[in-house]
């Protein structure tokens, strides 16, 4: 077995009367000690789920955890966080470190008071009970999340806030949308109803009925539980669907559109297993372990997903070193037993493995910002389409008379390479001037290699054609 890391104890701590009658939750933040980063550690009363929130928190102010010591058996939870700003500087905004030491505390308090300070710290997100929150999951194809705008923008709905991720042929979607005369929201049961049946039809449109995802396609109005609207809220909610529609399986006759087009230096990476579960039968924990490429917002995809999938992390221990990272969760399940079966540590593996691969990219970032206007994402999604690219992801919000735009591209045979030109030359004639922003050096996600390696003539050739018959297709069903 490989030697196991305890955790880490802090040395300062109180005594046993202070501990009793001190406050519940404490956090203290360190800057001096540490030359290239800041120190945060959290001390409180433990309850299900306290890791999460913490990291939710950090995660929400765009800071980097690159190393975490975390225990909380018995009814105590002690965590220390090495964190850096987005830059990768050491924190030097004492504003900023204030709100950390705040909104850490609030994230134990009422849900009342949480959605207050969210409001402060968090300005610019959108909370549920301004918008109706819309939620899609179902097979993904080329072009759906266009046909998703367009359905909404003839429903006469405004798409003020949406953010979708795609993996392994699945789609999740989370989608905030008001009415478009009033821009308040849509209320009405039967009008709801409607919305839902014409986008499940949308979902179910071009759906393989033999395919393991035929019956995984649902569209509902939902409500966030804990209410404060920002950015995590989302995502783990877009991790719970993903969750839901089995990403974590290979669908069967799994298209060029996804992993099979992968190059060839990434395949030998993908097969190496990411996580490894072990038994520690001694203390009647199992023991999770992550090593994988290091990225901003991993601990928080994999914390949220053991949390989610009902496992309660006793003690963790998180690193990076070189651009990879290491961590190190002793679990047990809710119940209390620790994970006893091979198919159950199989299971728990891919869940990991599938949060950890659904939020990396592969394809062009285009980055569109212009003045906003009903049916705006209709129009830039159709353009995506005509011009045979299909949407990855997407990332799409509105800050006042703006609407930021964030997509990844690759074309409908699948390759991340991809010739935006004609796309430029179309959101410069039917839009005017706007800040267009294409990003054309993304890697290959499973890709180890430092240089990319191109495309024959043969394989550029089919992708054009490919392209061009799409586009044919797109324009001869619109007459």
């Amino acid at each position: 077995m490989k030697k196991v890391c305890w955790p880490y104890f802090d040395p300062e701590f109180d005594t046993l009367l202070e501990r009793i009658n001190g406050p519940t939750c404490r956090v203290t933040i360190d800057n001096e000690n540490i030359e290239d980063c800041t120190v945060v550690k959290v001390d409180s009363v433990n309850k299900q789920g306290l890791l999460l929130e913490v990291v939710q928190v950090l995660t929400d102010m765009n800071l980097q955890i690159c190393k975490s010591y975390i225990s909380s058996d018995a009814d105590w939870f002690m965590d220390v966080f090495h964190v850096r700003d987005e830059h990768g500087n050491k924190l030097t905004d004492q504003t900023l470190i204030n709100d950390i030491q705040q909104a850490i505390g609030r994230s134990r308090g009422s849900p009342h008071s949480i959605k207050a300070y969210s409001s402060k710290v968090f300005p610019n997100y959108f909370h549920p009970n301004e918008h109706t929150a819309i939620e899609m999951t179902g097979a993904d194809h080329p072009g759906l999340f266009s046909e998703i705008s367009a359905a909404l923008a003839d429903l006469h709905c405004n798409i003020d806030e949406a953010h979708a991720w795609t993996h392994n042929a699945r789609l999740a979607c989370v989608a905030y949308i008001s009415d478009q005369s009033t821009h308040s929201p849509i209320e009405d049961p039967r009008r709801l109803a409607y919305i839902e049946d014409r986008l499940a039809t949308v979902l179910r449109a071009t759906t393989n009925p033999n395919s393991s995802c035929a019956n995984q396609q649902e569209v509902k109005t939902a409500e966030f539980r804990g209410g404060q609207g920002t950015m995590t809220t989302v995502e783990r909610r877009l991790h719970q669907l993903m969750l839901s529609v089995r990403d974590f399986e290979t669908p069967l006759g799994l298209t060029t559109t996804t992993t099979a087009a992968m190059p060839s230096d990434g395949e030998e990476v993908r097969r190496k297993r990411m996580v490894r579960i072990e038994s520690c039968k001694q203390k009647g924990y199992s023991i999770v372990s992550i090593e994988c490429k290091d990225r901003p917002r991993l601990m928080f995809d994999t914390v949220c997903t053991l949390t989610d999938m009902q496992y309660v992390i006793f003690h963790a221990s998180i690193s990076s070193h070189k651009g990879y990272a290491f961590q190190e969760y002793f679990i047990r399940h809710i119940d209390g037993y620790a994970l006893s079966t091979e198919s159950e540590k199989e299971r728990v593996a891919k869940c990991l493995e599938a949060a950890i691969e659904r939020r990396v990219c592969e394809g062009v970032r285009v980055e569109l910002c212009a003045e906003n206007r009903v049916g705006m994402l209709s129009d830039i999604t159709r353009m995506l389409r005509e011009n045979g690219l299909a949407v990855v992801r997407a990332d799409v919000e509105t800050h006042g008379e703006k609407s930021v735009n964030a997509f990844y591209v690759r074309d409908v045979s699948g390759n991340y390479e991809v010739d935006i030109d004609y796309f430029v030359q179309s959101v410069r004639r039917e839009m005017g001037p706007t800040v267009l922003h294409i990003n054309n050096n993304i890697r290959h996600a499973a890709s180890n290699s430092d240089d990319d390696t191109p495309l024959s003539f043969g394989h550029k050739l089919r992708s054009h054609i490919e392209r061009l018959s799409h586009a044919l297709f797109i324009l001869s069903t619109h007459h």
